[in-house]
């Protein structure tokens, strides 16, 4: 018997021992397998949403961080649920609505929290009852361009039955019917405009008037990336608040960073504005909070609008053990 009792307390020590190895080479793996990241085409305010990118703040924690630009929400978010991304950031409507039909897609985080969007006319049109019967360029059912478009409408007494609405991609490509008159009015960013007045286009309803309560983005990823890489994840948040922390701190720097990735002119305004546009609206918030009550109000409205069937527990679409342990590492 005391031959034995050793031999058994030294196997249970190499278990425990191989037990630990392998729980920290899975923990080494997480860092080494790149992190895919989907974003939005860069666009003027690019300069702020892609500096985790440029910044090497992920790379200080140990995190491969790639970014991929898509063109729209839907696509985004359909390559998040596919597993070609490990996180995504949109509109949090797509998210609230495949959620709720059963799609495993978390909100981990939203930074930015105001409508940076508004709906743009020609100079002729004076008001939002000017619009009842004309075209009005937004993106597909649930995103924030055609919730904008609807409660403006309804804020004017006017419905989506009064005016036509045309789904036409990103900003740019609606922009650019409204300039060729395929369309009256066309809900893009901000950024437009101090170059829309020199094309006889204006600003009609600002998005953070029409629509207080919208959350702009929210980082998205999915229950089964988080419970496999729940380092890596924490990383990546953390990440996303060093970089919205500097580049809201060096505003040359990162408007420089938007022409860059851009092609803009030197000389283009729109990078500057929408810069001075998200610090003066207090837009960003690096903290990557998870407003509930305004993810409830959201899905409140696409139940409304019909895109909804019924509401959900929205705590249930909501993930926040990443975010707490990103905090952590950054320091709150």
């Amino acid at each position: 018997m005391t031959r034995r009792t050793p031999v058994r307390l030294g196997a249970t020590l190499i278990a425990i021992t191989a037990a630990l190895a392998l729980a920290a080479t899975g923990a080494a793996a997480q860092g080494k397998k790149p992190w895919r990241h989907g974003i939005i085409e860069a666009k003027s305010d690019s300069g702020i949403l892609f500096m985790a990118d440029k910044g090497g703040f992920a790379k200080k924690l140990g995190l491969d961080l790639e970014f991929v630009q898509v063109k729209t929400d839907q696509i985004g978010l359909k390559a998040l649920l596919a597993g070609e991304l490990d996180s995504y950031e949109g509109g949090p409507g797509g998210a609230i609505l495949a959620g709720a039909r059963g799609a495993d897609v978390k909100i981990v985080g939203c930074h930015w929290l105001t409508v940076p969007h508004g709906i743009f006319v020609h100079d002729d049109i004076a008001s939002v009852a000017a619009l009842k019967g004309k075209a009005i360029a937004v993106s597909s059912p649930g995103t924030m361009p055609e919730m904008l478009a609807r409660g403006a409408l309804a804020k004017n007494g006017l419905s989506v039955s009064d005016v036509r609405f045309a789904s036409l991609g990103g900003d740019l490509d609606r922009y650019k019917a409204l300039l060729a008159r395929v369309v009256e009015a066309a809900v893009v960013s901000a950024e437009y405009t101090p170059i829309a007045a020199k094309e006889g286009i204006k600003l009609l309803v600002p998005g953070h008037e029409a629509l207080p309560e919208f959350l702009r983005v929210c980082l998205q990823s999915t229950g089964k990336t988080i419970a496999e890489r729940p380092d890596d994840t924490a990383r990546f948040l953390a990440a996303e608040m060093q970089a919205l922390r500097y580049a809201l701190a060096h505003k040359d720097e990162t408007v420089r960073f938007a022409r860059e990735l851009t092609g803009a002119k030197a000389d283009d305004p729109r990078p500057g504005y929408i810069f001075d546009f998200a610090v003066k609206t207090a837009a960003v918030a690096p903290d990557l909070p998870l407003p509930l009550d305004r993810l409830g109000w959201l899905q409140d409205q696409l139940v409304a609008n019909g895109s909804l069937a019924k509401a959900t527990d929205i705590a249930r679409l909501v993930d926040g053990s990443p975010r707490a342990k990103a905090l952590a590492l950054v320091g709150n």
